[in-house]
C-alpha cells in the first residue's frame, strides 16, 4: 500500500502525481504535462495513444486556439465551440470554462498559453478523485463486481483486467454471475482461458447468488486467490429486477468477504459519448457504482465525453480499454488522459 500525503495522489501503481490544487504556474505545468517520454509509464502511454482519434478530430483544434498572444473573448468563444462539438457537454464545458476564466482572473494572467496550461489543469482537477482505488489494499480476498448493458464490452473487459492484474503478480479467479445469457458465461470461459485464469461458473440460469457464493469458497480454499472479478448484471430489464438481483449478489459477498464487494465497476462504452450517460445513472443508482471503465475509447472521437461522465456521475473512472488486444488496458490517469485529449 502506498502511503499518500496531502500534497499527491496516488494510483494503484504506486504513481504520485502533484495535486492539482497547487497553482506555481510555469512549474506546475512543467511537472504536470512536461513528462519526457521514457518517464511515461505503459498504462501512460496506451492511454494517450488511445485517444489519437479525439485528438485528431475537434478537439485537436485546442491547442490552436491558444497559439494567439492574447487572451481575448473571441478565443473563449471558439474555444466554448469546439468543446461542445468535441461531445463533452454544454454544461460541463460552461463550468469547465467558468473555472479557467475565474482562475486567469484572479492570478492576472495574459499570456494565452499560460491559459491553455489552466485549462489543461482544471480537465485534470475535473477527472480526479480523492477516493483510492481499493482492488490492491492488503486482505486476504479482493472482491470486484462488473456491471454494464451487453454490447458495452463487459465480458472483453473482465479477461483484461483478469489479466492485467495477474501480470502484476495477483492470482485472479472469475465468476460467471450474469446467469441470464448462456453466451455470457461461455465468453467468460474463453476470456478466463486466453487471461490464464480459472472461471467459476453453474449452468445457464442458475442463481447469481449461488455462482458468487461458489466463486468466493473456490478463491478462498482451493485457488487461494486474491482477486475475484465478478460478472454480473447484463441487462437493464427494469431497475426493480436489476435492483433486486444486485442486492442478492452484494448480499451473499458481504456476508461471505469482510466489507465485500470492494469495488463495483460500471463497464461503458466511450463511442456512445453523451449517451452512455442516462445509462450509467441507471447502474449508478441500482447497484452502488463505485467506479467506470471506459471501452473501445481508441475507436472513438468522442473522448471528450469522459469530462461529462465523471462531472454527470460523480464517480471516478478506474481504467481504459485502449485497443483489442489482451494487454490493450491501462489505469485510468487524469494527467495522461488530458495530455492524449487535447495534446501537450
Amino acid at each position: 500500500m502506498v502511503h499518500c500525503d496531502g500534497n499527491f495522489v496516488c494510483n494503484p501503481a504506486g504513481l504520485r502525481s502533484l495535486a492539482i490544487d497547487t497553482y506555481g504556474a510555469d512549474a506546475l505545468f512543467g511537472r504536470l504535462f512536461g513528462k519526457k517520454q521514457e518517464e511515461k509509464t505503459q498504462d501512460d502511454i496506451k492511454l494517450e495513444q488511445s485517444l489519437q482519434k479525439t485528438r485528431s478530430g475537434i478537439l485537436g483544434r485546442i491547442g490552436s486556439i491558444f497559439q494567439e498572444n492574447e487572451i481575448t473573448d473571441e478565443l473563449w468563444e471558439q474555444l466554448e465551440d469546439v468543446l461542445i462539438m468535441g461531445d463533452v457537454g454544454s454544461t460541463t464545458t460552461q463550468e469547465l470554462l467558468g473555472a479557467a476564466r475565474t482562475r486567469i482572473e484572479r492570478e492576472n494572467i495574459k499570456a494565452a498559453r499560460d491559459a491553455y496550461m489552466v485549462l489543461k489543469q482544471e480537465m485534470v482537477k475535473l477527472l480526479s478523485t480523492d477516493e483510492p482505488l481499493h482492488i490492491e489494499e492488503p486482505r486476504i480476498l479482493t472482491v470486484v463486481l462488473v456491471v454494464g448493458v451487453n454490447g458495452s464490452g463487459k465480458t472483453t473487459t473482465i479477461g483484461k483486467m483478469a489479466a492485467y492484474y495477474r501480470r502484476r503478480g495477483l492470482k485472479v479467479v472469475l465468476g460467471a454471475a450474469d446467469t441470464f445469457r448462456a453466451a455470457a458465461i461461455d465468453q467468460l470461459k474463453i476470456w478466463g482461458e486466453r487471461a490464464g485464469v480459472d472461471v467459476i461458473a453453474h449452468a445457464p440460469g442458475s442463481d447469481p447468488g449461488a455462482v458468487i457464493f461458489d466463486a468466493i469458497r473456490a478463491s478462498q480454499e482451493s485457488r487461494k486467490a486474491d482477486l475475484l472479478i465478478v460478472d454480473t448484471a447484463g441487462r437493464l430489464q427494469t431497475k426493480y429486477n436489476l435492483m433486486k438481483e444486485l442486492e442478492k449478489v452484494r448480499g451473499v459477498a458481504g456476508k461471505q468477504v469482510h466489507r465485500a464487494p470492494h469495488e463495483v465497476l460500471l463497464v461503458l462504452d466511450a463511442s456512445t459519448g453523451q449517451n452512455a450517460i442516462s445509462q450509467a445513472k441507471a447502474f449508478r443508482d441500482t447497484a452502488g457504482v463505485t467506479g467506470i471503465v471506459l471501452t473501445k475509447l481508441d475507436g472513438t472521437s468522442k473522448g471528450g465525453a469522459v469530462l461529462s461522465i465523471k462531472r454527470e456521475l460523480g464517480v471516478p473512472v478506474r481504467f481504459v480499454g485502449t485497443g483489442e488486444k489482451m494487454d490493450d488496458f491501462a489505469y485510468f490517469d487524469p494527467v495522461s488522459f488530458v495530455s492524449g485529449l487535447v495534446g501537450e
